[in-house]
């Protein structure tokens, strides 16, 4: 089969590693890692490395890291900062529009194809809920065109309710603003097991919830749990696991995420990225989950009529 009749593909899988120093000092044995794991997509989790101060990059750094991550043999996406809130009252937003201008540009200068950003919420009492969706809808139009300008795809990722949020979408309804803002640069990121937590608590079926999304979704992350919402007290995440509650981000196979049926249902759009979000307790199950990785990236790309990475 010739270039020109090849099938679309997933763009491959990968997984996030995890900070350990704010001054990333320990990135090349982390990348060596993945290098030996032979994984076609590294997330950097630039959220908790010190680059930016009140939105202005620190110029020093940003040139450390662009050394720091060329000449490997996969490609890159970026987690972005997790507390940007585009649903945020009208007062706060430019900052958190400063802080996501900064990391597209980030994201772009390490060549990521990817930047993933969580979905907006309400928490204030006196928020109109359709008026934030507005502001975010407003927001993400400009941030798209700062993403178009840096190489990459803004791809923002549904979440659940916690800390006493009043809203924060759910899959189909993220999906519907993505369709509404109809711009490519502004994708989704469909995290599989917050929407299991969020439709737990919304309660409303899970599989109707992804099949939205999934064609909006240029990154997928992929972990397991139980979607039971935190309840109980707990001091160690080792009790939250033996309770099964919460974001516990299990290797794949632990919880009761319904892969398969997921995989036959959910239409990924071409180009995906399919990325493991590991939790740092099991980094010992990482070698062994990344056969399982690939093994769903390929039956998504089945789904999707795709090739496989």
């Amino acid at each position: 089969m010739d270039a020109l009749t090849q099938p679309p593909s997933l763009l491959g899988v990968g997984y996030s590693i995890r900070a350990t120093s704010p001054e990333f000092d320990d990135l090349g044995a982390k990348l060596d890692e993945a290098e030996r794991l032979g994984v076609d997509f590294v997330e950097l989790p630039i959220f908790a490395w010190t680059l930016v101060v009140n939105g202005k990059i620190l110029a020093d750094r940003l040139k450390r890291l662009v050394e720091a991550t060329r000449d490997r043999p996969f490609g890159y996406t970026v987690h972005g900062p997790l507390a940007i809130n585009l649903m945020d009252q009208p007062a706060k937003l430019p900052r958190h529009e400063a802080l996501l201008k900064a990391a597209l540009e980030i994201a772009g200068a390490v060549g990521a194809v990817n930047m993933v950003m969580h979905a907006g919420c309400v928490r204030e009492q006196e928020s109109d809920i359709e008026v934030a969706y507005k502001r975010q809808r407003d927001a993400l139009a400009t941030a798209g065109d700062v993403a178009a300008a840096n190489g990459t795809t803004l791809c923002v990722e549904n979440v659940f309710r916690f800390e006493r949020m009043r809203e924060t979408p759910l899959p189909s309804r993220l999906a519907a603003e993505l369709d509404a803002l109809d711009h490519p640069h502004v994708r989704a990121t469909l995290d599989v097991s917050h929407a299991y937590l969020r439709c737990t608590d919304a309660r409303v079926p899970l599989l109707p919830e992804l099949v939205a999304l999934a064609p909006f979704a240029k990154h997928v992350h992929v972990h397991d749990s139980f979607g039971r919402p935190l309840e109980s007290w707990a001091i160690d995440d080792g009790e939250r696991l033996g309770l099964g509650e919460g974001d516990l981000h299990l290797p794949l196979g632990w919880g009761d995420i319904p892969w398969a049926d997921i995989t036959r249902q959910c239409v990924l759009a071409p180009g995906a990225v399919v990325n493991l979000e590991l939790h740092r307790r099991y980094w010992s199950e990482l070698p062994e989950q990344i056969g399982v990785l690939r093994r769903l990236g390929a039956d998504f790309a089945a789904t999707a009529g795709l090739a496989a990475a």
